[in-house]
């Protein structure tokens, strides 16, 4: 039986379980807890230049996951480091966003962890899609919503429904994104991180078990403290977001975005503020070194 895939990634080279194969042939049984309960972790590694960004954060956090689920890695790292770099020579494309999961694997359906499940890998990788240079240049809008996702939102699961739902709120309003208020508080956007300016002062929601520990947030704050930009780490207030001259968005295809309107209203004068332009060249800066030191 062939499945209806896009014409652009049905021949796409993917990795599952020990092999490349074109993406119409990979295959995965039907009782595969990742398929039946949503039982397992991922990443999404942006790639430029063919060279992975942030690899070892990236396998850093991978591991948090399968830890927190209690889930064996099946790779050591430079294992997966052959693997990924394997699959980006296969893709066309220089500038790559890959995606990898793991899943605990194929068992009679039970809640209970299976004894002797053998985890499920798969990998796809294609052409990184970043915010185009109109809404760089205009920014976006988003939404907000109340954030009523479990309360482990630090495991980066494949179990996302609830970030689908509240994403899909966006998309019905004509946004970019929906930005989650739990407890009167900033958490995150349903897929990114956020970041307010006060006053000259970037703010960002410190990380736990409510955040997604991002790893373009972390290259934000460090592009902050390199830069000379002042910013914070600590709690949001709902008012302090709605109040915010400007807020931003990121993740690892974002890069980094500025919110200009929120739930209608403008998010400061309705444009990208100076921080965020400061931000923004200071991360095409970083990106373009990183991309001349792969061709270096």
């Amino acid at each position: 039986m062939m499945f209806d895939l896009p014409d652009d990634v049905k021949d796409s080279v993917v990795f599952l379980n020990g092999s490349f194969m074109p993406m119409s042939e990979a295959r995965v049984p039907v009782l595969d807890r990742g398929f039946i309960f949503g039982d397992g972790v991922y990443e999404v590694i942006p790639v430029y230049a063919r060279q992975p960004f942030r690899l070892p954060q990236h396998l850093d956090r991978l591991q948090y996951s399968l830890d927190a689920i209690r889930l064996v890695n099946p790779h050591p790292a430079a294992e997966w480091k052959r693997l990924i770099l394997d699959l980006i020579d296969r893709c066309p494309h220089a500038d790559q966003s890959l995606y990898l999961q793991v899943t605990r694997g194929v068992a009679k359906r039970d809640h209970a962890f299976p004894r002797h499940a053998r985890a499920t890998v798969f990998m796809m990788t294609g052409a990184l899609s970043t915010p185009a240079p109109e809404l760089i240049a205009g920014g976006a809008a988003a939404i907000t919503a109340e954030d009523n996702r479990w309360l482990r939102c630090d495991i980066k699961s494949t179990a996302l429904l609830g970030n689908v739902l509240l994403r899909q709120l966006a998309v019905d309003a004509g946004a970019h994104e929906t930005v989650l208020i739990r407890d009167g508080h900033l958490t995150e956007g349903a897929a990114s991180s956020v970041f307010i300016v006060r006053d000259g002062v970037i703010v960002a929601p410190p990380k736990s078990h409510l955040i997604l520990p991002g790893t373009t947030y972390d290259v934000l704050l460090e592009l902050a403290h390199a830069n000379g930009m002042r910013f914070e780490v600590r709690p949001v207030s709902e008012g302090e977001l709605r109040a915010a001259d400007e807020v931003w968005i990121s993740s690892a295809t974002r890069e980094v975005l500025a919110i200009t309107r929120l739930d209608s209203k403008p998010v400061g004068e309705g444009v990208p503020g100076p921080m965020f332009r400061r931000m923004h060249a200071a991360f095409n800066a970083f990106k373009a070194e990183l991309q001349r030191a792969a061709h270096a």
